[in-house]
């Protein structure tokens, strides 16, 4: 069958579902995906065909997009920050706006004032390596970019799914970088230094005792938001990583911010992904509990989204 006859074929049977650009855009990504070829090289040679073996497989990924399951699950695969993460149901898929708080905290490392660049107090070692905790790190989205783009930086990722940990180990091996990951309740922890014996990278061993950077992206939807997520997300995503209690919507971050006021260097940043509807209590809640210097950002869609305080 004609590819170009396929795909109309495609975009308009998910038309009652999708809109036709999002739509087109899977189009596009199982092609490159399943049969290596690109949008341009349809453009070039608008006579290339599907065989029957491969008719059978695209028909097989409509109908589950018919169901609504995610395109990145179907693939197995999804992109973020430049680099290419395994994703799976036992892991959240990553979002742009979370591209976006991994920028802030590059950025923050490379900070200069004066001629001098932003130095933590105590964290680093003599080898210079920023200390970077992820809390919550699902697929290891966050903590593998850092690992990628902060090229003196230690990081250690903390998540209390296995699973997803298995995930997160699996992207740190195909992005070639060094995460210690550590499978522990972040609710159930009082002290990050007083952990149980932790698997870092393959060794038994202790966290540090300071951190420069501490980052979180926790569950933070509330139950009362349910009607406010797809369909896509709320049938196949884990909603353990995803909704919290509308009495208690700020359990993570309250607990993840006690830690690190006992395990921050001098002057170390927690940068957390929010809540867009909490800003103002996450604000309020860093500067009551005494961090300097709070920040709070909008994200490309012009909802609060992230939040950042110095200890």
């Amino acid at each position: 069958m004609n590819i170009k006859n396929y795909r109309t074929q495609f975009i308009q049977e998910l038309s009652p579902i999708y809109d036709a650009g999002e739509a087109e855009s899977f189009f596009y990504l199982i092609l490159e995906e399943k049969n290596q070829l690109k949008r341009i090289d349809l453009a070039l040679n608008p006579d290339l065909t599907f065989s029957d073996e491969e008719i059978q497989l695209w028909n097989s990924i409509l109908e589950q997009l018919k169901l609504e399951i995610p395109v990145q699950y179907l693939l197995g695969k999804t992109s973020f920050y430049g680099l290419d993460f395994e994703v799976n149901e036992n892991v959240l898929i990553p979002r742009p706006e979370t591209e976006e708080l991994v920028e802030w905290i590059i950025q923050s490392t490379k900070v200069e004032v004066g001629s001098q660049k932003l130095s933590f107090d105590s964290a680093q070692d003599d080898s210079g390596k920023i200390k970077i905790l992820d809390i919550g790190t699902g697929s290891g989205c966050i903590a593998v970019s850092l690992a990628k783009n902060i090229p003196n930086a230690q990081v250690f990722a903390i998540d209390v799914s296995g699973k997803a940990l298995a995930t997160a180990q699996k992207n740190a091996v195909i992005n070639e970088v060094e995460v210690n990951f550590i499978k522990t309740d972040i609710l159930k922890t009082n002290d990050l230094e007083k952990l149980p014996t932790v698997i870092l990278s393959g060794v038994e061993g202790q966290l540090p005792t300071t951190f420069d950077i501490i980052v979180s992206n926790p569950p933070y939807v509330r139950e009362l938001e349910k009607q406010e997520i797809k369909k896509n997300v709320l049938d196949n995503e884990p909603h353990l990583a995803l909704f919290v209690d509308d009495n208690d919507a700020l359990v993570f971050y309250r607990k993840i911010a006690e830690l690190a006021l006992k395990n921050l260097s001098p002057n170390g940043q927690l940068f957390f992904e929010i809540n867009q509807y909490l800003g103002k209590e996450m604000m309020e809640l860093l500067e009551k509990m005494g961090f300097k210097n709070v920040e709070l950002r909008k994200d490309i869609y012009g909802n609060d989204r992230m939040i950042r305080g110095t200890r």
